[in-house]
């Protein structure tokens, strides 16, 4: 076979573009230096030894604690979301929100479900809505690519809000500050889902629809499937179909979850107490430092007036629950006010870590080739995000 010629082969039931080239080449020896010189700096940093040691040590953890708890909420988010849709709760959802998803998202209103099962657990519980035909009926299929920013924009929404709104006190009420914090979140995720669709819209164009009517073999919007069966056949048929797909989402999206994860967790903390044990979520703290070489540009547009501060929206990156966990000590030491959980919500909320998960998901729905897209453009609502939270606790709070 020729060199540079195209060819096409299975890969776990998927076809998989490759290309045939030189054993070696001038890319060859530009990665050797690029892993070469990324290893060695951890390796320097941190030893050798604890090096591995932390990378496997976070690897297992994540994948016990993090990787099995969002493949149990996927497989219930799909259950719940295979069985309204079995009982015709899509429709009437995609009837009466498509006037408020619409003019927001430029989405149907039948994302709506996703929206709200994201906001109750985390950015996984939207992928169930990407491998059901009763959701997909109603979207085009650049739609479907901007479902991964969408869920993230709402995933650990209720967790972010109710551990704030534990902060408040008599001296520091944050009521007003975390619910400014929700809209300034949905603000930078209309920002980031509407970016991502113009790739979208490049990739497929606008008509391309997921589910046709000759597909179907019936009007989509007037008519849906269900199972055959009585009622109770029906619920639990759909049940186990709904959380069978959860199981193969979550499947899909564990290899992304970990190696990425594993990546961003190790550039983005330091060593346990100023010294490295080896133990699970260690590193070499690279975000924060370039966090607190950037705070020209940070502190006046977010409106911190410390450094210090810097630490949440980067460790928000990759995970949020661990961003949240810093707001107490943050207050205590007046690092931030009430204007600060107000940014830190937003940023926290519309985050929601989605470095840890972004490649996964992109990958379960099919997406891979635009990963680094939707990773680019929910970076940019994410700093969206923290900016109208600033300028609306500015204006109302």
């Amino acid at each position: 076979m020729a060199f540079g010629v195209n060819r096409e082969e299975m890969v776990e039931g998927k076809k998989v573009e490759k290309k045939i080239v030189k054993a070696i080449t001038t890319e060859t020896i530009v990665a050797l230096i690029v892993v070469g010189t990324c290893f060695g700096i951890f390796a320097w940093q941190m030893g050798l030894a604890n090096m591995f040691k932390t990378m496997m040590g976070t690897a297992h953890d994540l994948m016990l604690n993090t990787v099995l708890f969002l493949m149990g909420v996927i497989i219930l988010a799909g259950a719940f979301t295979s069985l309204i849709s079995e009982f015709g709760i899509v429709s009437i959802a995609n009837r009466v929100l498509s006037p408020l998803m619409k003019p927001l998202f430029g989405l149907p209103g039948a994302t709506s479900i996703g929206v709200v099962a994201t906001y109750l657990s985390d950015n996984p519980a939207i992928m169930p809505l990407s491998a059901d035909k009763g959701f997909l009926k109603y979207f085009k299929r650049w739609q479907v690519t901007t479902l991964v920013n969408l869920g993230t924009v709402f995933g650990m929404g209720l967790i972010v809000t109710t551990f704030m709104l534990a902060l408040s006190s008599v001296t520091e009420p944050l009521v007003r500050a975390v619910l400014l914090g929700n809209v300034g979140a949905i603000l930078g995720g209309i920002v980031s889902v509407r970016l991502m669709g113009r790739f979208g819209r490049n990739k497929y164009g606008r008509e391309e629809d997921v589910v046709t009517e000759s597909e179907a073999g019936y009007d989509r919007l007037r008519y849906r499937e269900v199972r055959t069966g009585n009622l109770a056949q029906r619920i639990l048929q759909a049940l186990l179909d709904g959380g069978a797909h959860g199981v193969k989402t979550g499947l899909d999206i564990m290899p992304g979850v970990i190696i990425i994860t594993t990546v961003v967790m190790m550039l983005a903390y330091g060593p346990n107490e100023g010294v490295y044990t080896g133990g699970p979520f260690e590193g070499i703290g690279f975000f924060p430092w370039i966090g607190e070489k950037l705070s020209f540009i940070i502190e006046p547009v977010f409106g911190f007036t410390t450094p210090e501060a810097i630490a949440f929206p980067v460790t928000s990156l990759g995970s949020v629950g661990a961003a949240i966990s810093m707001v107490p000590q943050f207050l205590e030491s007046g690092i931030i006010d009430a204007k600060g959980v107000c940014v830190f919500t937003a940023i926290g909320i519309c985050n929601a870590g989605f470095l840890s998960t972004h490649v996964g998901m992109m990958d379960g729905i099919g997406e891979r080739d635009l990963t680094s897209v939707a990773i680019a453009t929910h970076f940019i609502g994410g700093l969206s995000a923290g900016f109208f939270g600033h300028m609306l606790f500015l204006l109302l709070g």
